[in-house]
């Protein structure tokens, strides 16, 4: 792929990048050696996620239980559905196989 056929867009996005200089030419960067910049320590870590957690929106009791039971009821119907198959399925392979 050679530098004619990028749009224009793609042109200033690379140039933002640094991998083209200002005539549009290509350049050559060293790679960027990875920073330990954006780490915090455990303690930092925990308190961040407690902040973050005190902003989530949490269900109250009535709206767990509707949907506790909505979720129960459907996975007895499924399990009731796969099971009714695999009899049915057991016994027309029973017929199939006498």
């Amino acid at each position: 792929m050679s530098l004619d056929d990028l749009n224009r867009e793609q042109k200033r996005s690379l140039k933002r990048m640094g991998a083209l200089n200002d005539q549009g030419m290509p350049t050559r960067a060293q790679p960027q050696a990875r920073r330990n910049d954006g780490r915090v320590g455990p303690a930092q870590y925990l308190r961040e996620v407690r902040d973050e957690m005190r902003k989530v929106a949490w269900p109250k009791w009535p709206e767990v239980r509707r949907m506790s039971i909505i979720v129960f009821v459907t996975v007895v119907l499924y399990t009731a559905y796969v099971g009714g198959l695999d009899s049915l399925f057991g016994v027309l392979s029973g017929w199939l196989y006498d």
